[in-house]
This record gives structure tokens, sequence and C-alpha cells, in this order.
């Protein structure tokens, strides 16, 4: 369910990831390879600085797959969602009391400016209408100096020709597959993990293991990840209404 009337989010897109993470609630996912992408992303998180008993937000929470590795070092989290994937957040961190779940979009969180210790949104806020409004809105629930971890969609700046030339024509699928029915949809994406996900990461696994660097084969980082990861964010990446991507430049 969407609650009408919130502000800066795309409803389709809300719809579509309500679905996304109650097909993919990513139990199916070993501790290790989730402790290994969360690792992956929190590397740069000021954890040192951080208090056992702070109180901090997740906006854009998902399924609560972050949230699991976050809550038992805080005081109070904060998930914030605007779609249906809030119950499944629910459900799954069901064991922590110390967890709070807000079913609102980032701009309507309903938190207290300047009263969160720290903060982080991961792969969410490029898919808001108003990117800049909605970091605006993280960034004024935070105390002075405190943390905030985000995780946008970059622009490929460091990528060769040919690699963003493969991302615009994947995009053009990405604009009509998002529209598609649902169940269609979902086939769709279903079918890229096969004939795109699987081939292209096998390949770099192969080229990195013959010693050469597979960095410039697209989607050569899912080499080393399971056919679960890979099926969720095909349908992440071809069934999203809403996508932006940013840039230094």
């Amino acid at each position: 369910m969407i609650i009408k009337n919130m502000n800066n989010i795309d409803e389709n897109t809300v719809s579509s990831f309500g679905n996304e993470w109650e097909r993919f609630d990513q139990r199916d996912m070993s501790v290790g390879e989730s402790s290994k992408i969360f690792d992956n992303y929190f590397s740069i998180f000021p954890w040192s600085n951080i208090a056992s008993k702070v109180e901090g937000f997740d906006v854009g929470c998902g399924s609560g797959r972050w949230a699991s590795f976050v809550a038992p070092r805080v005081g109070r989290l904060n998930c914030i969602d605007p779609s249906s994937a809030i119950d499944v957040a629910k459900e799954a961190l069901s064991n922590f009391s110390n967890v709070t779940f807000i079913h609102r979009s980032v701009s309507d969180n309903q938190l207290q400016k300047d009263s969160q210790d720290f903060g982080y949104s991961l792969g969410v806020l490029h898919h808001v209408p108003d990117t800049q409004a909605a970091v605006k809105s993280c960034v004024e629930l935070l105390k002075p100096v405190d943390p905030l971890l985000l995780y946008l969609y970059y622009a490929f700046d460091n990528r060769p020709f040919f690699y963003k030339a493969i991302w615009k024509v994947s995009n053009i699928f990405r604009s009509i597959i998002s529209k598609l029915p649902l169940k269609i949809r979902n086939i769709c994406t279903d079918i890229i993990f096969v004939l795109v996900y699987v081939p292209l990461s096998f390949t770099s696994k192969v080229v990195e293991k013959l010693g050469f660097s597979p960095n410039n084969i697209p989607l050569s980082w899912y080499r080393n990840s399971s056919f679960y990861t890979m099926r969720t964010d095909s349908r992440d990446r071809f069934g999203t209404p809403l996508e932006k991507r940013f840039t230094r430049n």
C-alpha cells in the first residue's frame, strides 16, 4: 500500500520496489554474502566514532537487509520506506526491539530535525523525482557534523566509451520493461538474469582466473555473487521505472 499525498515519490517506482522486496526478501541469501556486501558499503563509515546508544535512520530500508547489521550496533534505528516493503522489513527485523518502522517517504519521514546521530541510504535516492531535495531531507535530520552514508548510481565517468554505450542501450530496455504489467516485467527480468547476468559474470570469472583484469567487462562485479543476488539485481535494474545517474563533473 502507498500512503497518498506523500512528497517526492514516484508511485510506480514505489510499487515496483514493494513487489521486488516481497519477491526477494533476502532470506535466501547466505549470511556470508550479505556480510560481504554490507562490509563493502560500510567500509568508509566511521563506526569508531559511533557510540552504542546513538539513534539513526535507514532511508529506503527495503527488506531490512542493511538494518539487520546496523541495529545490533546502535541504540535505535528508524527504518523509513514508502513501499509495502516496510512490512517485509518488520517481519525480518521482528527480533530487534530497538527498530522503529516509518511508512513514509524521505521527505515525509516524521522525525525531528537535528535529532539523529547518523544516517544512511544505499541505492535509493536516485529513484526519487528530486534527489537533491531528498538528500537535503536526510541532512536536516542529522545533528551537526554527524555522518551520512549515501550510495547513488554514477554515470560511468571512469569507464571506456563502449561501456557507456552498452549502458545506454540497456537503459532503453529498462524504460520499456519497467512499463510492462508486473508479471510480464518479472518474467523479462528473470530472462535477462539468465541470458545476460549469468554469462557475463561467468566470463569475468574465467578471465580473472586466466590472469587478466575483468574490470572492463560489464557486470564483472557479479563474478563472485550468487544467482539469488544477480536475479534480485536484474529485477532492480530493469524493472524500476525511475532511475537517475550522477557524475562528479
